[in-house]
C-alpha cells in the first residue's frame, strides 16, 4: 500500500488534536498528581493511562482500522492493538513522556505520537503543553514547530552547545558520555522525547538514548530527520523499519544529532 501525501496529512492533523487533548488532560491533573510503580525502574501516574485513552478514543473516531502500541496496557505492560485490515499502519503513543518529571511536579513533559506505516514513521507529533510548543512533520514535510519550519542547523561541539544525556546510562558507554559531557554543557532534561524534538530545533547539537522504548522515539527520529538532522543506533546503524507486530519493548540506544557534529560524535561511541 502506497501512502498519498494526503494521507499523511490526515494522519497528522489527527495526531495534532489528539496530542492537544492529552497536553490539556495532563494539564489539569496536575494539581492532583499521584504516582506509583509500575516496574521497579518507572513511575505511572493517573495521568498517564488517562491522556492515552482519550489521543486513542480520538483516532479511532476517524481511523478505527488502525493498529496502537501504546505505552499505558493491562498490568503494567504495553498497550499492542493490531491493524484490522491489511494497511499496517500503526499509531505508537507515549501520552506522557516524562513522567517522573511529571509526578514531582517537574513541568518538563510532553505529549508524543508517531504514525507508522510498513515499520517507518511517516507522520510525527510532539506537543509539550507547559510552553504550548508542536513539534510536527510527515514523510513529506519539513518539521514545524507551531507551525514555523524548524532546522537543527550545524551548530559544531563547543563548550557553548549543549548536548543530552539521559538521565541514567551504563558504563559500556561511560567514558564516551563522560568524554561529551566534558566537551559541552550537558543537559538532562528526562524526557527523551523533547530531547529529539529540541535537536531538531537546532537547540542542542546532539542527544543520546540509552534505553528508550519504541513510543519515546517514534515520533521524534522523524522531526529530526526532517529538520536535516541524523538518528542512528550508537554503531551507527539505521533505526527502522521495526515489525511493530513482534515488539517486545526491546530498548533503543540511539545518537541524535545535527549533519555536522553526528559524525564526531558517532566516532567517541565507536571507538569504546
Amino acid at each position: 500500500m502506497r501512502l498519498a501525501a494526503s494521507d499523511t496529512t490526515a494522519f497528522l492533523q489527527i495526531a495534532v488534536e489528539a496530542s492537544r487533548l492529552a497536553g490539556k488532560k495532563a494539564m489539569d491533573e496536575l494539581c492532583r498528581v499521584s504516582s506509583s510503580l509500575k516496574n521497579p525502574s518507572e513511575l505511572v501516574t493517573q495521568a498517564d493511562p488517562l491522556c492515552q485513552e482519550i489521543i486513542i478514543h480520538h483516532i479511532r473516531k476517524s481511523f478505527p482500522a488502525h493498529g496502537v502500541l501504546a505505552e499505558e496496557g493491562p498490568g503494567g505492560a504495553m498497550l499492542l492493538e493490531p491493524p484490522k485490515n491489511t494497511c499496517d499502519i500503526w499509531w505508537v503513543i507515549d501520552p506522557i513522556d516524562g513522567t517522573n518529571n511529571y509526578a514531582h511536579g517537574l513541568l518538563c513533559f510532553c505529549v508524543s505520537i508517531g504514525v507508522f506505516h510498513e515499520g517507518k514513521p511517516v507522520a510525527a507529533v510532539i506537543y509539550d503543553p507547559t510552553t504550548d510548543s508542536l513539534f510536527t512533520a510527515t514523510q513529506n514535510t519539513q518539521t514545524c514547530c507551531n507551525g514555523q519550519k524548524i532546522h537543527a542547523g550545524r551548530e559544531p561541539i563547543s563548550q557553548f552547545a549543549s548536548f543530552a544525556v539521559d538521565s541514567h546510562f551504563d558504563a559500556g558507554i561511560e567514558p564516551a558520555v563522560i568524554q561529551i559531557m566534558r566537551m559541552t554543557r550537558f543537559r538532562s532534561l528526562g524526557s527523551t522525547a523533547l530531547n529529539m524534538a529540541y535537536v531538531a530545533k537546532g537547540a542542542l547539537v546532539g542527544a543520546v538514548t540509552i534505553s528508550a522504548k519504541l513510543w519515546d522515539i517514534a515520533a521524534g527520529v522523524l522531526l529530526i530527520e526532517r529538520a536535516g538532522g541524523i538518528v542512528t543506533t550508537l554503531d551507527g546503524k539505521a533505526v527502522f523499519p521495526v515489525d511493530l507486530n513482534h515488539y517486545k519493548t526491546q530498548r533503543f540506544r540511539l545518537l541524535s544529532a545535527n549533519p555536522k557534529t553526528h559524525p564526531e560524535l558517532l566516532a567517541i561511541f565507536k571507538s569504546l
